[in-house]
């Protein structure tokens, strides 16, 4: 099948959206499959490598950090639309709501053929980025979503809440469950008898033996690491686990400024960002992977940690419902007293920690790379039939 993935962030940049898609890449050219890509250069000069368009791109830091726009007065890419339209994808599968978004509508409507559309972020959980009110924000957040469902044949949602809130949108088309899968081959335990572990987290200055808490992403205040930070502050001193951020984010200073203000400097330690090939490294160097987010829509750093064995203890989120189990795989949690409960149980019974890594291992074995990839392949068979029909449809329409 022709594919051509359209997404605004690729490589270099670090993000859940960006390991999903590049997953999926290489996952549909390991399946035989023709896969093209337009994202967006890291500079205002467009060019193709490699299959991938690169289109010239500028800074929009004021809108949300990292965020970039294509560029209209960057390099013309008009023959790399005729080469696309010659190329002729089956199917254009977008990931992002602006740049590229626009870009694969010229190519669908050149070629006839269907969009796919992956809803990463939740907008109505970044509105304060943009507007005053919140409320509006939302009522924004909805209108510009059902939309955009007007041009697409099919929506996935990573997870039944997502799914839930595009239809309490409204939209348009037809939206479909599908989790983002994780590199099994990647995420995994350690098979060095804890070796690099022992040596990374003595590098960080904690001493063997000690319960670490690992928080792992990208450091800004709708991911709500603040309140882990409380939380730490609030158990007894005398047997207070560690608590690890690897990332980096606006939020920094300020948690930075938190953990000072609390006297946890001696507990708390900033990794900062990490390449992405060390990202399952970092894992493996915490006994619990902890989250206080509720704007997660696809929960990939809970699949990825489960995978390297830890055990989740995250704030109660429908996201997780079904894959965050109580007693079975970690714990989600609503309040302080329950994370501590939870947080206790888990250092407290060797025994039980040693079940819930394997039960951690077995729930990230469902999310394969494979079996995400074709998922979304049935996804994209779907469309086709679904623009089939409506051309077909439109067609007999016309001779009445």
């Amino acid at each position: 099948m022709k594919i051509l993935l359209a997404s605004d962030t690729w490589s270099p940049m670090v993000n859940g959206v960006v390991r999903s898609v590049e997953l999926l890449y290489h996952q549909l050219l390991a399946l035989g499959h023709d896969v093209r890509v337009v994202t967006l250069a890291q500079n205002g000069h467009s060019h193709e490598e490699n299959g991938i368009l690169y289109v010239g791109s500028i800074s929009a830091e004021r809108v949300y950090p990292g965020v970039r726009i294509s560029a209209a007065g960057a390099l013309p890419i008009s023959h790399w639309l005729d080469e696309l339209e010659a190329w002729g994808p089956e199917v254009i599968h977008t990931q992002s709501e602006f740049s590229t978004f626009m870009l694969a509508q010229r190519v669908a409507r050149r070629c006839h053929c269907p969009v796919v559309h992956t809803y990463h972020t939740v907008y109505e959980d970044y509105t304060q980025y943009l507007f005053f009110s919140e409320r509006l924000g939302r009522m924004t957040a909805e209108k510009a979503t059902r939309i955009l469902s007007g041009y697409c044949s099919l929506m996935l949602a990573p997870t039944e809440k997502v799914r839930a809130m595009l239809n309490r949108y409204g939209v348009s088309c037809p939206v479909v469950t599908v989790p983002t899968g994780i590199d099994l081959t990647a995420f995994g335990p350690a098979k060095d008898n804890g070796e690099e572990k022992a040596r990374m987290r003595a590098e960080l200055g904690i001493p063997e033996g000690d319960t670490v808490l690992l928080s792992l992403g990208r450091l800004a205040a709708e991911k709500n690491h603040a309140q882990l930070v409380r939380l730490l502050a609030a158990q007894p001193e005398e047997n207070r686990p560690w608590l690890v951020f690897v990332g980096d984010g606006p939020a920094r200073p300020d948690l930075e400024a938190l953990t000072k203000e609390l006297k946890l400097t001696d507990r708390v330690r900033f990794v900062g960002m990490v390449k992405p090939d060390e990202v399952p490294r970092w894992y493996r160097v915490g006994d619990i992977f902890v989250s206080a987010s509720q704007s997660e829509t696809q929960g990939l750093t809970y699949f990825e940690g489960m995978a390297c064995g830890l055990p989740v203890l995250c704030r109660a989120d429908p996201c997780l419902d079904g894959v965050v189990e109580n007693g079975f795989n970690g714990w989600q949690w609503k309040d302080e007293a329950e994370f501590a409960s939870a947080l206790n149980t888990i250092i407290s019974d060797p025994a039980l920690r040693g079940q819930l890594h394997q039960n951690a291992l077995a729930t990230a074995a469902r999310y394969s790379a494979e079996h995400f990839a074709q998922q979304v392949l049935d996804a994209y068979q779907q469309a086709i039939a679904l623009k089939r029909y409506e051309s077909e449809h439109k067609s007999i329409l016309s001779w009445v």
